[in-house]
């Protein structure tokens, strides 16, 4: 263990060797991370993949640094089948250092493989698909779509899940049961899964004891080509049958009469009725106040905690804050303007102080200009080569930070996109758009002309 400061290599002291800062709750921190790295080791060894994540998140909350957990956090992302989060995570790892570390072999072996980047790629704008799908409440379409997205990885935990919850809520239990037992062979310890797993069961087992109540209730038995169905306990009672009971009916009538006449019965009765009740308000009374204790005890737990998880959020959204922009920096060094700007657009300048808002000043006004000309010209590259998909993600960047550039024609091109993709809610709204901003001109005047046609109506 080296030091923090000078880099000394570390004793069994709590004094640094080298420059002499106390290091003891240096180490503890790093302790504690390497803790949480060997729990997910033995996690990840059973397949307990969602159990290794959090303990590695864990482990990175104490070192960010921590490469072995970043690159072991990245590899059980890449197991779930969250090819981005396995990325994320690797890049990050990269950034921090870039000596023998094997989150480059990683990414060199995916960013060399064009066909394993667009089947990824592919994936992502399925999955989304899927999600924008359940949404509008169209399941069928989601479920095809899932389909397809499963085919090309079928490592993916969140699809299987959302596959699973489709087929539950078509009431379709045999498939939803098979689709989770493919995600708990990928994660087996996987709490949504095993939840899903328990309202599956649940829901099976009622369906079997409804339908076997039913048919036990019931006979059947053809009458030449009909099935005549009847109670099966229904009963014809003969005449003797029904003197019987007449008979039975008088004797309990008379004996009711005969305990009502009885005082003595009647005042111990109410003796012991008026005794329980005393009882029970005063249990009742005593249970009332304990409740109201402990809801008062949850409600002050329910507070500390809501506080905690506020803060933690605070400081994961400022870390990634600061991550984002040491990103940006380095990309912008290298000259990769595109990273640059995209690094840039998850930077919340709320949580950076004013050294770090000056960097982010610095490098944004430089950025922005060529980072929009770069991502327009590759839309407008994807457009003439008929790739309306790559197109409108590009023109959609831009129009994100501004829907005048080039003279407007970035909304213009990015409606006929749309339209190109047959996807006409969108291509409605941009042509609208350009119909509104640029009255008078003569792709004002086209965008009007689609907004008339029959195919827009």
């Amino acid at each position: 263990m080296k030091c923090f400061s000078c880099k000394a290599e570390l004793g069994r002291g709590e004094l640094c060797p080298g420059c002499g800062i106390n290091v003891k709750v240096y180490k503890k921190i790093k302790m504690a991370s390497n803790a949480y790295y060997n729990e997910a080791l033995e996690k990840a060894k059973v397949r307990d993949l969602s159990g290794a994540a959090e303990s590695l998140k864990m482990s990175l909350r104490f070192d960010k640094t921590n490469i072995d957990a970043r690159n072991l956090l990245g590899l059980v992302y890449y197991e779930m089948g969250e090819m981005v989060a396995a990325l994320t995570e690797w890049v990050i790892s990269k950034n921090c250092s870039s000596v023998e570390n094997a989150a480059s072999r990683y990414l060199n072996e995916i960013q060399n493989n064009p066909s394993r980047l667009d089947s990824i790629n592919q994936t992502i704008k399925k999955y989304n698909q899927a999600l924008q799908y359940c949404r509008q409440d169209s399941r069928d379409l989601a479920v095809i779509q899932l389909k397809k997205v499963l085919s090309m990885n079928p490592k993916l935990v969140s699809g299987h899940q959302l596959l699973a919850l489709l087929y539950i809520q078509e009431q379709k239990y045999d498939l939803a049961k098979k689709s989770l037992q493919h995600a708990a062979k990928i994660d087996v310890n996987n709490t949504v899964t095993l939840r899903y797993q328990h309202e599956v069961e649940a829901a099976m087992s009622a369906g079997g004891a409804a339908k076997k109540a039913k048919n036990k209730d019931q006979v059947s038995y053809q009458s030449g080509n009909e099935t005549i169905i009847q109670p099966k306990y229904g009963r014809d009672y003969s005449p003797l049958g029904t003197v019987l009971n007449m008979v039975f009916g008088i004797a309990i009538g008379v004996a009711i009469t005969w305990f009502l006449v009885v005082p003595g019965v009647r005042r111990e009765v109410q003796n012991n009725a008026k005794a329980e009740v005393v009882n029970a308000n005063n249990e009742l009374s005593s249970r009332n106040q304990t409740i109201s204790t402990l809801e008062a005890q949850v409600d002050e737990l329910t507070q500390e905690v809501s506080k905690a998880e506020e803060a933690s959020k605070a400081t994961e959204s400022r870390i990634s804050s600061y991550e984002q922009l040491v990103e940006a920096y380095h990309s912008y060094n290298d000259s990769d303007i595109e990273a640059a700007g995209q690094a840039l657009t998850n930077v919340n300048t709320e949580y950076l102080n004013d050294s770090a808002k000056t960097v982010y000043d610095t490098i944004n006004a430089e950025v922005n200009a060529e980072y929009l000309r770069t991502v327009y010209k590759e839309g407008t590259t994807a457009y003439n080569a008929s790739d309306f998909e790559t197109a409108i993600v590009n023109f959609e960047k831009v129009a994100a930070m501004d829907e005048t550039y080039d003279n407007g024609n970035v909304l213009y091109y990015l409606a006929q996109a749309y339209r190109k993709v047959e996807d006409i809610e969108h291509a409605k709204v941009y042509y609208q758009k350009v119909v509104d901003l640029y009255p008078g001109s003569e792709r004002a005047a086209i965008s009007q002309n689609y907004l008339a046609s029959e195919q827009f109506q």
